[in-house]
Order: C-alpha cells, then structure tokens, then sequence
C-alpha cells in the first residue's frame, strides 16, 4: 500500500508560486521530517535559498531534549544552517515582535499526538494570533493524528481551567490533525489569521500511525513509540498524581505505580469492571528520573488489545479511582505548580474542570461520570467535523 504523504511532503513537491522570494521562519522539532526522514528545515532551506531567516522550537526544546514541564529552553542556534532558533517554551511561550520581524511567513510543521493537554497545539494559537497582529501569513503543513481521526472522547474543557495544557473547550481526545485544529482556532475562538494548511495526501480517518506508512520520530522524550500515544490521552492523567506514569522507564505513559501498590487489591477491585479493548498486565519498575527516582514500583502496564473499543480517558479515570479505593492512605493529589499555572490543582488543570477529580474521590461510577460529558462531546465533534480535511 503506498504511504501517506505529509504536508511537508507536497510542500516540497508542489511549493506555492506565493512563496518564491517571501522570507520564512519556521516552527519545527525533530520529528518535522519527510518520508525519508529529511529535516523540514534543509528541504525548505534547499527549496528556498537564503530565505529561511529563523526557527522557532515548541516545548521540549529544539533538539526535544527537555524531559518534563516547565524544563525551559533557551534560544540558541542551528548549528548547520547559522540562523537563530527562538524558543517559544522558554523565557515566553508567545512569540515576541523581535522573533518575527522581517519574515513574511511562518511555516508550522509539528507532529501533534491527538490529546487535549499536549502543548504543541497551544504554541501553534499563540503564533496564529502574533501572525495576525503582524501580518504575516501561516502556512502549516499538515501531519496525521497518531492515534487516528474517528474517535472522541472526553469532557470538553471548562474555560475556568484554561492554561497552557489546555486554552480552549475542546475534548481531551479531539479527533483532528494539527491542520484541522489550525482551522478550528482560527475561525471558532476568533483568531483571523491568514492560515493556508498545505494538506496530506493519502491519510484516512480510521488510521493509527502505523497504518500510515511513515518513519516514527518521537515529538517529546515521553512519547517514544506510536503505542505510547494510544494509551497516553488516559495515561496524562497520572501526572496530577503521586503515582508513576511510567516517566524514567523505557515505557512512559505504558506503564503506571508507585511503591505503595498493591496489584493484587487492584484487580480485586477491577474485577466487575469491563475494560474494553485492553489488558492490564500487573508488573514493576523502577524509574531512573521523575516520581520515585530509584524505587521499586508495583503497577500495571497498559497492553491495548483493539483499539476501536479501548477508551484510554475513561480507562485511566477508572484506574485512579482503584488506586485511591485500595490506597487512600498513601495516594496523593500533585500539588502546584504545572505548566506555570501556581494556584489551580494539576489534576484539575488535566482533567479540565474539578468536579471529575471530586467524583472519582467520591467513587462515583465512571460510566456515569462518562454519561455526564455525552452531550458536549458530541456537539463537539459534530462542529468539528466542518474543518475535516479528510473523509
């Protein structure tokens, strides 16, 4: 079956005859590579001589080193091309005048993972807006969402808990491209910017990543695998809590424990419970960085079995709820900061909104938390579906 191709793809192919002797800054990562795994920013360079004036780096760093939040890279400069490299996860997280003046356009090419709190897409707003303040136009080319383009899942955002893991109403698992998103912001949170999305060809919404036919470059340090990415929408939510997400182990986000777990108690607890689509296989680890640095972890590894029935945000929450049910004693709330936000309860900043934290402490079933968000999930996704890209 032939691949995908990406929007960096048919931007090389096919650039614009608009381009041709505009000055051009671009917003990249190491994962912003064609099929053939050569960086956006030669290609462009190549296609463009002389005319790629800066780079912009999204959280994580430009060499996406960085390992957690609020890790902060400094600007710097690329070490082949001798242009400066803004970090826009640093001293700011909005592009400042001096990053744009002199280029005519912003080029966006990051690899989005498909879950509300994964920062890139935010970086992504805060340049539409600075573009549209300083009449620059976007061109953004447009990758798959990893873990597909049919499902959504999740409460939509509650504006209250607006920060940098999450500005606008949307579901934790939102079932758009980078593109897609672009368009959204863009029009329904009144951004105007001049956006052009240089589209893929060949991308299906039913398609995981490895469907796709292309090379898999981690985005984050986190995020290792395509399978990382399946689970990571429920999986995220362990960061608001004192439980390992698996962070300083070859599986981030796969894995989940803490020292004071007892596997035994939860599948005891689970044992009514229908996890549809995934199997946990109890395990232990020990982290070499982050939450229990050098302790032995008893937990679980998350193996989805079919991923059209797995809900990994309604899985995880079930999971917490176990993991407080068996250990209310020893289990504990993140305290602030997270991603520079010094008042609000990390969990609440994840989640959304606070009342899914009280209900999961209550032990409240989930089917009926789930039940709760229904309505807006599905409003959502029937006003997103007029920015598809893709049948």
């Amino acid at each position: 079956m032939r691949g995908v191709r990406t929007g960096l793809d048919n931007l090389i192919a096919s650039p614009p005859a608009w381009l041709k002797g505009k000055n051009v800054g671009l917003l990249c990562n190491p994962a912003s590579v064609d099929s053939r795994l050569r960086h956006a920013r030669l290609l462009i360079d190549a296609q463009l001589p002389c005319r790629l004036k800066s780079l912009f780096s999204p959280q994580h760093g430009f060499f996406s080193e960085k390992q957690d939040n609020m890790i902060e890279s400094a600007d710097t400069s690329d070490p082949i091309l001798k242009i400066p490299v803004f970090s826009l996860y640093g001293k700011t997280r909005v592009p400042e005048l001096r990053m744009m003046d002199g280029l005519d356009v912003l080029i966006v090419d990051l690899q989005d993972v498909g879950t509300r709190v994964y920062t890139f897409m935010y970086t992504v707003s805060y340049c539409l807006e600075k573009a549209r303040e300083h009449k620059l136009k976007v061109l953004l080319l447009d990758r798959p969402n990893p873990i597909g383009g049919v499902a959504v899942e999740g409460n939509c955002l509650s504006p209250a808990y607006s920060s940098f893991v999450g500005r606008y109403p949307i579901p934790m698992r939102h079932g758009l491209t980078m593109g897609e998103l672009a368009r959204l912001f863009n029009r329904e949170y009144g951004i105007g910017c001049d956006l052009t999305v240089v589209p893929m060809n060949g991308w299906k919404r039913d398609m995981l990543f490895p469907a796709t036919g292309l090379p898999w470059v981690a985005p984050s340090p986190n995020l290792p695998t395509p399978a990382s990415t399946v689970v990571y929408p429920g999986q995220v939510i362990w960061e608001g809590t004192n439980v390992s997400e698996g962070r300083g182990t070859t599986q981030p986000f796969e894995l989940f424990g803490a020292p004071y777990i007892d596997p035994v108690a939860i599948e005891a607890f689970l044992r009514d419970a229908v996890l549809a689509g995934v199997v946990l296989r109890s395990t232990a680890f020990e982290p070499t960085a982050n939450k229990w640095k050098g302790a032995l972890c008893h937990g679980f590894q998350l193996h989805p079995q079919d991923t059209t029935l797995y809900r990994p945000y309604a899985t995880t929450l079930l999971l917490v709820q176990a993991v407080i049910a068996c250990h209310a004693g020893a289990f504990a709330w993140k305290q602030p900061p997270y991603e520079y936000e010094f008042d609000k309860m990390p969990i609440d900043l994840i989640l959304g909104e606070k009342n899914i934290r009280e209900r999961i402490e209550n032990l409240d079933d989930i089917e009926d938390v789930v039940a709760s968000w229904t309505d807006e999930t599905e409003a959502f996704e029937r006003m997103s579906r007029s920015y598809y890209l893709y049948d």
